[in-house]
């Protein structure tokens, strides 16, 4: 069986009147025919973790995955696959390549399916960038105002998602810890949508090294978890401060080290019957929080009044390091306690929070709840 065939002229448009479009297919593009060639072998060995690190490089599936590796990271995409089908329904995906000068082939589905069961119709082969460890993380954190962090984050699908949500929030990096799952692996690049190419998704760092790198940067480093005294919803003057959010293993939390690292332990109430959010979810919540509170704290005006008691403050603080961000904000928070608060909390934008978006270790336990 031969490995490739020429393009149908179909997939080549011709512009107005018959004249070659500026955007038409190159005419000797060929379509890439046999699913056992070595190349397609080799892209679909990329599965597999010991694959990924030994050539540096992973799978990008789908359209919105792809589009935005064109677009964003460019200069590490080294091949980009689409299928006939895919090249009708998503051509400035293939235009925006070809401009960018990137190796593009066209394949038959069954060689598609070769490489990627869910890659509807489009993959590409992007280099793996080295943000891993200590200096990588330093730069990172240069200048940055919100982080996520994960704490030995298992679920790929998790870990997707959150980093998509911290992308969403207009958070300025995530760290996934060490032990936690591998950024690089198919589930949660997919899960991202695209956001991997984003913003800087730092690995291979301690989490000791990482709340000191956190402090030295100026960010308040807050705990999600239902053990907090601090509620979410009552810590606004906390939330303007420069922060990073410890979000902790989808089946046991955060460990109590990390607990005992954060300036605050800040849980997320329970208003329904559900016994908890996952912590994709409480992560989006606690970003969007956070993100919520520093427009508000940048922009004119004195903000959103506040509902929290110093004594709440107080309480939250945990032993270890502070930064001096952490001692404006409680500052803050003890100086602005004016009599609207309780009126703000039933207000329509707090509503949609409560609705929008934890595990059972990151929500309060209901038989805690005012």
């Amino acid at each position: 069986m031969s490995s490739s065939t020429t393009l149908p002229s179909v997939l080549r448009p011709a512009g107005r009147g018959g004249a070659p479009s500026a955007r038409a297919r190159p005419p000797a593009a060929r379509v890439l025919s046999n699913p056992a060639s070595a190349r397609i072998s080799r892209v679909a060995g990329l599965f597999r973790r010991n694959a990924r690190a030994k050539h540096r490089r992973f799978l990008v599936e789908g359209p919105q995955g792809v589009r935005e590796a064109v677009r964003h990271a460019p200069g590490r995409v080294l091949d980009v696959y689409l299928t006939e089908a895919a090249l009708e329904r998503h051509g400035e995906i293939w235009d925006e390549a070809v401009a960018a000068g990137l190796y593009v082939h066209v394949t038959t589905q069954q060689v598609m399916d070769a490489m990627s069961p869910d890659a509807q119709g489009l993959l590409a082969v992007v280099a793996t960038e080295e943000t891993t460890g200590s200096e990588a993380l330093t730069t990172a954190l240069d200048g940055a105002r919100l982080v996520a962090v994960l704490a030995q984050a298992q679920d790929p699908g998790n870990a997707g998602t959150i980093i998509r949500a911290a992308d969403a929030a207009g958070a300025d990096a995530v760290v996934l810890v060490r032990g936690s799952v591998d950024p690089t692996a198919p589930k949660v690049v997919r899960s991202t949508a695209g956001s991997l190419f984003h913003l800087p998704v730092v690995t291979g760092v301690a989490l000791d090294d990482a709340v000191t790198a956190l402090h030295s940067a100026g960010l308040t480093v807050l705990a999600a978890d239902g053990r907090g005294d601090l509620d979410l919803f009552e810590a606004e003057s906390l939330l303007e401060a420069p922060s990073a959010w410890l979000l902790g293993n989808e089946a046991h939390g955060l460990p109590s080290e990390a607990l005992s690292r954060a300036d605050a332990v800040v849980s997320i109430p329970i208003y329904g019957k559900a016994e908890s959010l996952n912590v994709a979810a409480a992560a989006a919540v606690c970003l969007y929080a956070s993100a919520r509170a520093q427009a508000w704290g940048a922009g004119p005006g004195p903000g959103p009044p506040q509902t929290h008691s110093s004594s709440q403050i107080a309480s939250a603080a945990r032993p270890g390091p502070s930064s001096p961000s952490m001692s404006r904000a409680i500052r803050r928070a003890r100086e602005r306690m004016p009599s609207s608060a309780r009126a703000w909390r039933t207000s329509a934008a707090q509503s949609v929070l409560r609705a929008s978006f934890c595990d059972t270790s990151l929500a309060e336990p209901k038989a805690t709840q005012r």
